[in-house]
């Protein structure tokens, strides 16, 4: 099926006057997807407590991040050849659609199924909005501004839970879904008074056969990573299995159409491949932190919830700022010098929280949480602005979805590795545990537990947790390996 589009060629048209408003309508946007698992997780005692079916509660959050992580790419090449506008119109309206169905959820397999529509949605706001921040902005600019977009994810990882705790509190959890509506509406209104796009007329082939196939094996292959501890060793080996032949399918089939969906020869610029892998790496990393280190202060050291949320908090705080800084030194410098700054303190971080004790407190944790943002904010904005800065404008939307892609399926695979490094870990020195990991991370329940039973498992759990970090450690290694590939002088520059 052919039929004419408003394509690659398309080009926005953003006075001065207009460039902060729709970037304030894309700091919205993005804040409202980032804060979505964060607030939602708050909320979720609520949840449980009404809906029942506990034994489902970690798919409320899988099929969200499985939605949006396989249809990233799909929206990220549909905007290069849709527009940006129309394109993230349809994500978004999507995403307030699933929100506002969440909020009306009388079960839990009904939340589930809402959530990937929520999911999808979501697929097509953060690249999207990071495509047309992208083309209004030349790159020099965009160094400075892709900062405040990347630093609205530690923004809304501080408030997100806040947010929730106060309505929860004092209204009640679909509350939690449907504040997205007002600050979607707001962001949808702005774009659409003060985002103009200059459509060219161009006659393409829709790619559906590889957005099934990307969708597909992308599916398959995360599926184990986010739910590997729920899913069986021969339900693990089918979908991977699945999930490689569709992959391998999709590579196949796409070096032989005019427009794939999936532009493969982007792999072939070095700095986009580069950038990529470092996404990986990063995205693994942030696991080690969100994941685990709550886990230790609150499990090891037998530290509140509210202490391992400020000690977390930490990291969010710092990635915000470097994030901006980032911006600023890679216009004085190079991409090359950003990125080796952020490995940097990815390994000091990393080598501050491996050296962390149950004696060490949670001002030790804060500090080494606060090192792993300063590297992953320099990161997370320097790749985005490089691969944004070496593609064509036609192919803006499908590079910055596939540099985002490969970081959240660096989180899945991180979540999947440190979490059975972990378990390995606790199964290993405290094989007759039990239950008892369990009331160890219940504060009500703790007091329950001999004294020698909670000496042997915080010993085990601080050991496991001790090599996770070695790994992140080897993590900013392998980021700063990549990150010595770059061309040495390699910035953004004022065109």
């Amino acid at each position: 099926m052919s039929k004419p589009l408003e394509a690659a060629g398309a080009r926005p048209v953003a006075p001065a006057g207009r460039r902060s408003f729709i970037l304030a309508a894309c700091v919205m946007a993005t804040f409202m997807a980032a804060v979505e698992n964060t607030i939602v997780a708050t909320a979720m005692p609520a949840i449980v407590a009404d809906l029942g079916e506990f034994r489902l509660f970690s798919w409320v959050f899988a099929a969200y991040l499985l939605s949006q992580a396989v249809s990233v790419p799909v929206y990220g090449r549909l905007a290069d050849l849709y527009g940006r506008k129309r394109v993230f119109f349809a994500g978004a309206g999507l995403f307030l659609v699933g929100s506002t169905l969440c909020g009306f959820a009388g079960g839990m397999p009904a939340l589930i199924v809402f959530r990937i529509v929520q999911g999808l949605g979501a697929g097509a706001v953060q690249p999207v909005a990071y495509t047309i921040v992208g083309d209004i902005y030349t790159p020099a600019e965009r160094a400075r501004v892709q900062g405040v977009l990347s630093g609205t994810f530690g923004v809304a990882a501080v408030f997100g839970p806040l947010l929730g705790a106060f309505l929860v509190e004092h209204a009640s959890w679909p509350i939690v879904f449907w504040v997205n509506l007002p600050v979607g509406a707001a962001a949808f209104a702005m774009l659409a008074v003060f985002y103009r796009e200059r459509p060219q007329r161009r006659t393409i082939r829709v790619d559906l056969l590889g957005a099934l196939l990307l969708v597909l094996g992308a599916g398959l292959v995360m599926l184990p990573l986010v739910q590997a501890s729920q899913l069986s060793g021969g339900v693990l080996a089918v979908c991977l299995s699945a999930g490689g032949l569709a992959l391998v399918a999709l590579a196949w089939y796409e070096r032989r159409i005019p427009d794939p969906m999936l532009p493969l020869r982007l792999w072939r610029n070095r700095v986009v491949a580069l950038a990529n892998g470092g996404g990986f790496a990063i995205g693994a990393a942030i696991m080690g932190v969100s994941a685990f280190l709550p886990t230790y202060v609150e499990a090891v050291m037998g530290r509140s919830a509210t202490i391992a949320g400020m000690a977390y908090g930490a990291q969010s705080v710092s990635w915000a700022f470097a994030s901006i800084a980032a911006g600023r030194l890679m216009i004085r410098t190079s991409y090359r010098a950003s990125v080796l700054v952020g490995g940097a303190a990815i390994i000091l971080g990393s080598a501050v929280l491996a050296a962390m004790t149950p004696a060490s407190g949670p001002l030790w944790a804060g500090l080494g949480a606060f090192l792993m943002g300063i590297g992953l904010g320099f990161c997370n904005t320097t790749y985005l602005v490089a691969v944004q800065a070496t593609v064509a404008h036609h192919e803006r939307g499908a590079a910055t979805s596939a540099n985002l892609f490969l970081r959240t399926l660096g989180q899945a695979s991180g979540a999947a590795l440190f979490g059975a490094v972990v378990n390995y870990g606790v199964l290993r020195h405290a094989p007759d545990s039990g239950g008892a990991v369990e009331r160890l991370l219940q504060p009500m329940l703790r007091g329950s537990l001999d004294p020698a039973v909670i000496a042997q498992l915080s010993g085990a759990m601080a050991s496991s947790i001790r090599i996770v970090y070695l790994l992140c450690g080897l993590l900013g290694v392998i980021v700063i390996v990549l990150g010595l590939r770059l061309p040495v002088a390699l910035r953004p520059a004022d065109r």
